[in-house]
């Protein structure tokens, strides 16, 4: 099921029942795993490493060198896990010496035109909208939302379970299980029809409301609100989840 007007090269490894549609391009240290989907025109560069069960719209590049100008050609990945679906023109480019790979989970939907640069780590049940745009070693964790024309900057992490606002652009983080968006960027509330939709109780969403009414609504500092969601908040992983997310934030959380 390869179509002979595709360039595979003789050192790529292909696993069983994949389908490579005309024009395709496979380079050498590519790995494919098995029940794959290569539409036309799809582009696979040396050091692509693709999982079983995923399939690549026209146009999608997956493996390109990073846009980082300290890349000096070091031998560097691109790790997609399985079943995602890559829409036309995503570019997912592969690593840097920093992390030495960029790694996509299973299980997402990159719509047409996104861009996951260099060291970037997804997650698994992510979902981004057409022409979001994430920059070099951007985080996002499972299970995420990001609307279309999103733009992320550098080093930057996404929660879980967040919905975010198409249009918007954040150089924050945004911690887990909320609503972020407007302009400039900003907390809305809970992501609370994502997180029933994903079988979270009643009690569970009051729980992280109330954790996150002291971060936001209170006149405490990160540090206060943290010990005071302790106190307060019956723990869960969840509970847990947020406080080491925003007790770690590097760049700060979204305000």
């Amino acid at each position: 099921m390869i179509s002979p007007l595709a360039f595979i090269d003789p050192e790529a490894v292909i696993g069983e029942n994949c389908e490579i549609g005309p024009f395709s391009f496979v380079d050498k240290n590519v790995v494919i795993g098995d029940n794959n989907v290569l539409m036309n025109s799809v582009t696979l560069l040396s050091g692509t490493r693709l999982g079983n069960g995923n399939t690549l719209f026209p146009g999608a590049v997956i493996g390109a060198v990073p846009q980082d100008l300290k890349f000096r050609g070091e031998e560097t990945t691109a790790e997609i896990g399985d079943n995602n679906k890559i829409r036309e023109n995503v570019t997912i480019h592969r690593g840097t010496a920093s992390k030495g790979k960029t790694v996509v989970g299973s299980n997402n939907l990159i719509m047409e035109n996104a861009h996951v640069a260099h060291d970037c780590v997804l997650g698994s049940g992510i979902i981004m909208g057409n022409s979001t745009k994430l920059a070099g070693e951007v985080v996002v964790d499972d299970n995420a939302i990001l609307s279309a024309v999103v733009l992320v900057h550098q080093f930057c992490h996404i929660g879980g379970y967040t919905m975010v606002q198409g249009g918007s652009r954040t150089s924050k983080d945004i911690p887990p299980f909320v609503m972020a968006g407007k302009e400039p960027i900003s907390y809305f509330g809970l992501n609370v029809v994502g997180l029933r939709r994903r079988g979270f109780c009643n009690e569970l969403i009051d729980n992280i409301h109330h954790a996150y009414r002291l971060i936001y609504n209170s006149n405490l500092k990160v540090a206060e609100a943290i010990q005071q969601i302790k106190e307060e908040v019956p723990m869960s992983k969840e509970i847990e989840y947020i406080i080491d997310f925003v007790g770690s934030s590097q760049r700060g959380i979204i305000r």
